[in-house]
């Protein structure tokens, strides 16, 4: 018993000392993993970066050579482009000196050459000459022309006055004015009417009433004055002018005569092709879920060959079997008749310009 006491005791000692051993050989072993660690970290760093390091040299590399290659290209597209340009250049330095040399030669041949100008002028001076000399002639001419046209027209006009004035002619008995006994011998003016016959007058048309047969009364002369009439009557103090216009107007028909029997259908027609340019929509009209009916393409996806498909089909419905016929006139019942709207007669329109006289024929 004392002996287990005594082991007892010591096995405190034991364990606190195991502990302690542990915890000492966790705490190497935690400094051992991370001296490891940082060893191992250096160690794979120095490697990636020697890595890196090579990797750049070579990348170097290649990029030295294929940048040298690339330049070298470039560069004997340069010098070629160069050169080409130098050859043009001295191309077209020769070929401007031989341009110059061949003018200066011709200008000296041919262009400025003395002897040539000198024969040149004296031809030119001729020509001149000659040009002067036409020119005066046709001007001689146009000036002889002229001076002809004006002695026809001043013997036209002599000769008209000479017949309007053929009354101051002299006679066997009296002499005229261009016929003085004092001269002894007439003027020009006497020889010149005794010359030309005198001037005739036409007479004047007398201006009637021909159309109208039974109004000869008309005609007479009217006086120059009238007396004062504040009301202007009618019958035959009136202007006959007037009174023919009246009595033989021409015809005025009715409104109800003037219309057309088919009038009606002729403005439905006219409404209808009014209508059919006017509308928007040819499509018939169809709920929106029904799902079979076919589709139709757009205006500006359509192909422009050929006719777009409008125009064929009408927005709204139309009943042709509700509209009567003339065909089907013969089967209708006797108490069914079609009929047409027309307008009423407007009796004050009808009275319109009928003011008739006493007289109306």
């Amino acid at each position: 018993m004392a002996t287990m006491v005594r082991l007892l005791r010591q096995t405190d000692q034991i364990v606190e000392d195991s502990y302690e051993r542990k915890n000492e050989a966790e705490l190497q072993r935690q400094r051992e993993y991370l001296s490891s660690v940082k060893i191992q970290a250096n160690f794979r760093g120095s490697q990636v970066r020697s890595y890196f390091t090579h990797l750049n040299n070579c990348a170097t590399v290649i990029q030295k050579s294929w940048r040298g290659y690339v330049g070298r290209q470039s560069f004997r597209v340069i010098v070629k482009n160069s050169v080409l340009i130098m050859k043009l250049n001295h191309f077209n330095a020769m070929a401007t000196q031989v341009q110059k040399i061949w003018r200066g030669y011709y200008v000296r041949k041919y262009v400025y050459n003395y002897y040539s100008q000198k024969r040149y002028l004296e031809a030119l001076i001729v020509k001149n000459a000659i040009v002067r000399s036409e020119l005066e002639d046709y001007t001689e001419q146009q000036e002889n022309l002229r001076r002809r046209q004006t002695e026809h027209e001043e013997r036209k006009l002599n000769e008209f006055l000479a017949r309007k004035n053929h009354h101051l002619i002299s006679t066997e008995v009296i002499p005229g004015i261009y016929n003085s006994p004092f001269n002894p011998y007439p003027s020009e003016q006497e020889f010149l009417l005794r010359s030309v016959a005198p001037l005739k007058h036409e007479k004047t048309k007398k201006i009637g009433h021909s159309y109208d047969p039974t109004c000869k009364s008309y005609e007479c002369p009217k006086p120059k004055q009238l007396p004062p009439i504040v009301v202007k009557p009618q019958g035959p103090f009136r202007d006959p002018t007037e009174v023919q216009k009246q009595r033989y107007k021409g015809f005025q028909p009715t409104l109800r005569v003037a219309t057309s029997f088919t009038s009606l259908e002729e403005a439905r027609q006219i409404l209808k092709a009014e209508e059919w340019v006017t509308r928007l929509n040819d499509d018939i009209f169809q709920p929106f879920k029904r799902r079979d009916r076919k589709y139709e393409p757009l205006l500006h996806s359509t192909s422009k060959f050929g006719h777009l498909p409008f125009g064929t089909k009408y927005y709204r419905e139309e009943f042709l079997d509700k509209h009567i016929t003339p065909k089907q006139i013969p089967l209708l019942k006797p108490s069914t008749k079609p009929f047409k709207t027309l307008v009423p007669p407007i009796p004050m329109f009808d009275k319109l310009n009928d003011t008739y006289s006493q007289g109306q024929v």
